[in-house]
């Protein structure tokens, strides 16, 4: 099933943009890479790998292995409309039906061999342990080798030092379970691919800032977070400046994403994965756009390419989800002013532990500098649960209180 999605998706793209003579938006682009990412994952050609969230992408790219974190399985079967059938399957066979609907779908869909077998499986223990554990499980489902990066929770002492050598350590795995040796220069032209990415992305997000901002709601919607698994590929810098020359084009013409801009909203960790219709109503009826998402930041410098072991680890343990909750709320907080956002939407998505367990203290945070939240019930992969008439209520509700209010950038 999922093959033929990808393969269709692919197909479709590139058929547009042959048809509109090599002009695509940047959107499609990125979704193009999307759709090549799944089929490759689908195809059962090459070498896999499943991972946790901050397994190192442009690695695993050097070494020829295709991987991916598996909460974008979860991510991609809802937008199909399928994750229900999944999560029932998992649920049935004894899984926690209080756990992340991300992990639960991906469990279901390996129980129901809609999922491709991996080479080898990487564990990460940032950003939660729900992860880790989905990872445990499909180690043992598909009898497939894993090994497992523990994530330091700050660059303290020898802490980069020591997840770079498990870094070396991984290399080694893929090597031992694939047959693939480490090419230097295949990684070290990765590694020039990523701080592409680093460079040209920073611009994006710069000129995201604009007000009013070049970006719809939908353009950067999981951005960050996805565009990490194209890491140290050509794709990778292609999506990255096909978005830059967008959005200059657009402020050069005095274009904002939406048309009269009113509203400037952050979005807090997960977008809402399946199809509704929640985001074309906050831009259509009150002008509100969703300029920034949580994960859409660098929270890492370029890596040095004549240590990029020691780059990826820092890298690593960047991610605002590791550490403290103040060092979360504190990213939380540069970014609502960078970008001069009146609110915040925080999905708090049914199980996630992580999100919803910080949801006051977001809140409190944000509101110190005048940015309040409306902290959402949803679960964000399974449709069956999507209330839309209560949802719709409770944004309307909030956006009008919003336009009573005055800018805490004024």
């Amino acid at each position: 099933m999922m093959l033929e999605f990808f393969q269709e998706m692919e197909r479709s793209i590139e058929s547009s943009i042959r048809e509109s003579r090599g002009v695509a938006s940047p959107r499609k682009r990125y979704t193009l890479e999307v759709a090549r990412l799944g089929r490759r994952l689908y195809s059962g050609e090459g070498k896999m790998a499943w991972c946790g969230v901050v397994a190192p992408f442009d690695l695993l790219t050097a070494m020829g292995v295709t991987s991916c974190f598996v909460e974008f399985v979860g991510a991609m079967v809802a937008s199909t409309g399928a994750a229900g059938a999944f999560i029932e399957t998992a649920d049935q066979a004894g899984f926690s039906s209080d756990a992340c609907s991300f992990h639960r779908s991906v469990l279901g869909a390996a129980m129901q061999n809609t999922m491709p077998v991996p080479d080898l499986l990487i564990g990460t223990s940032n950003p939660c342990s729900g992860g880790l554990a989905v990872i445990e499980n499909l180690a043992r489902h598909f009898s497939r080798p894993l090994t497992l990066l523990h994530i330091p929770q700050d660059q303290s002492g020898g802490n980069v030092a020591y997840l770079a050598d498990q870094l070396r350590g991984l290399a080694r795995f893929v090597t031992d379970h694939t047959g693939q040796p480490l090419d230097p220069e295949r990684l070290r032209q990765a590694i020039a691919n990523t701080n592409r990415v680093h460079a040209v992305g920073s611009e994006v997000y710069a000129l995201a800032r604009h007000c009013p901002s070049p970006a719809t709601s939908k353009d950067l919607a999981n951005f960050g977070i996805v565009m990490a698994l194209f890491l140290g590929s050509d794709g990778s810098v292609e999506v990255a400046e096909a978005y830059r020359d967008a959005f200059r084009e657009r402020i050069a013409a005095g274009k904002g994403g939406i048309p009269g801009e009113k509203v400037r909203l952050l979005w807090i960790q997960n977008r809402i994965q399946f199809r509704h219709p929640l985001e074309k109503m906050l831009e259509e009826l009150y002008g509100a756009a969703i300029v920034i998402d949580e994960l859409n930041d660098f929270n890492w410098d370029p890596i040095d390419p004549d240590e990029p072991f020691e780059g990826m680890a820092k890298r690593a343990i960047a991610i605002p989800f590791n550490g403290t909750i103040e060092t979360r709320v504190e990213h939380l907080k540069k970014l609502a002013r960078q970008y001069r956002v009146h609110g915040a939407v925080n999905p708090c998505n049914w199980g996630c532990r992580q999100g919803t367990g910080a949801r006051g203290l977001i809140e409190a945070g944000l509101g110190s500098i005048g940015v309040p939240v409306l902290n959402l019930e949803v679960d964000c992969v399974d449709d069956r649960k999507f209330t839309e008439g209560q949802l719709r209520t409770r944004l309307e509700a909030f956006l009008e209180m919003l336009d009573g209010r005055p800018s805490p950038w004024q």
